[in-house]
């Protein structure tokens, strides 16, 4: 057993449980040191000793990614043996129909764009019960990123209605200024450009404060563990660290680390901004040509991430280097929702390419040669 395989059991309990927890969730509660898993030997009773290997189970001097956790929880599942868990339906907190909502208001979307998602997960056929449920000894059996594919399913609405080329969206938004300034009705057009500024300036100022935290982490308590011979260096060790941890807070004139409430939403501490500057009640009518259940692209523009699946064995996904090519809205979108998850950016790019796939059919599409069609 070690740390990060405790965490993986807990998200196999929480997934097992249906519960509204998700993996995203549980990683960013052990960053904010809501959950003990950083010096978790701080809580131990007074009488309970560890020697040996047993220490350094605890000696954790990082926190696991999303990826390792989910690897591991698989790993658990298969060695316990575990039958087909409960089924994910409508209803469940991890159907992408009710991810999306969440992932909308965190990301200060609107509201009405929900309606546009529901469409392409029940296109894509992504919230089906037997897709969405977990079957550990099944041939072939996958565990599903709920809430990176609801990210996805929300980067591919962005895309169908703003093409997000570095051009388009702010034709697009030039074009909703204008018909909010002949509006009479009382309606509030979105506007891309808008909220990319206001969501930008939050994004860089959250990322700023989350790497301000990382550095302040003590990942080594005032309790200590130790064995009892080296009890002398260990308390010398502390008296160092306490005494330049007090000198480094009154330079910074900052506490160590600043603690707040749980909560799955990154930018709680922003609300009183957000609030002020909120799109969830804006209106996307503008952006649709018909009034039917099918998806229909405003301008007919809509570029694909990728061409080809790439093999999860061999392939090392996407490089920092080839970020660069991607429009900047696009990328700026990519880099928002993947702050919000606490993910690399890597995995949500490839989630968005498999669901692309599964929206345009694309062995058929490539042979036909027509995507526009693909979009109706």
């Amino acid at each position: 057993m070690s740390m990060p395989m405790t965490l993986a059991f807990c998200y196999l309990a929480l997934l097992w449980l249906r519960e509204s927890i998700t993996l995203s969730d549980l990683l960013q509660f052990v960053s904010e040191l809501q959950l003990p898993y950083i010096n978790a030997f701080q809580y131990f009773p007074e009488e309970m000793k560890l020697y040996g290997p047993d220490i350094r189970i605890f000696q954790v001097q990082s926190i696991p990614s999303y990826d390792e956790i989910q690897r591991k929880m698989r790993q658990l599942a298969e060695f316990l043996d575990m039958p087909q868990f409960p089924e994910i339906t409508e209803k469940c907190f991890l159907h992408p129909n009710l991810l999306c909502i969440k992932y909308l208001l965190a990301a200060n979307l609107p509201e009405s764009m929900h309606i546009w998602t529901q469409r392409l997960v029940k296109k894509m056929g992504i919230g089906e019960v037997n897709y969405l449920t977990f079957h550990p000894l099944s041939r072939g059996a996958k565990s599903i990123n709920y809430e990176i594919q609801a990210a996805a399913v929300i980067v591919i609405t962005l895309k169908l209605l703003f093409v997000l080329d570095d051009k388009h969206e702010w034709l697009l938004s030039d074009r909703a200024e204008e018909l909010n300034k002949q509006n009479h009705e009382g309606i509030k057009h979105f506007r891309f450009s808008k909220w990319y500024k206001v969501m930008k300036s939050c994004l860089d100022e959250s990322e700023k404060k989350a790497d301000e935290q990382k550095a302040r982490y003590l990942w080594k308590c005032e309790k200590p563990l130790f064995s009892i011979k080296n009890q002398a260096v260990v308390h010398k060790r502390k008296r160092i660290i306490h005494s330049l941890t007090k000198q480094f807070v009154k330079l910074t004139s900052q506490p160590a680390f600043e603690k707040r409430e749980p909560s799955s939403f990154c930018f709680i501490g922003k609300q009183s901004s957000l609030e002020r500057q909120s799109f969830h009640e804006d209106s996307l009518v503008g952006y649709d040509n018909e009034k039917s259940e099918k998806i229909v692209n405003v301008n007919q523009r809509y570029w694909l991430t990728c061409l080809k699946i790439c093999n999860e064995k061999s392939c090392r996904h996407l490089t920092k280097t080839e970020m660069k090519y991607f429009p900047g809205s696009y990328r700026f979108v990519l880099n928002l929702f993947s702050f919000l998850l606490g993910v690399e950016f890597s995995s949500l790019y490839n989630e968005v390419c498999q669901l692309e796939h599964k929206l345009f059919d694309m062995p058929e599409t490539l042979k036909t040669g027509k995507l526009d069609r693909k979009l109706k």
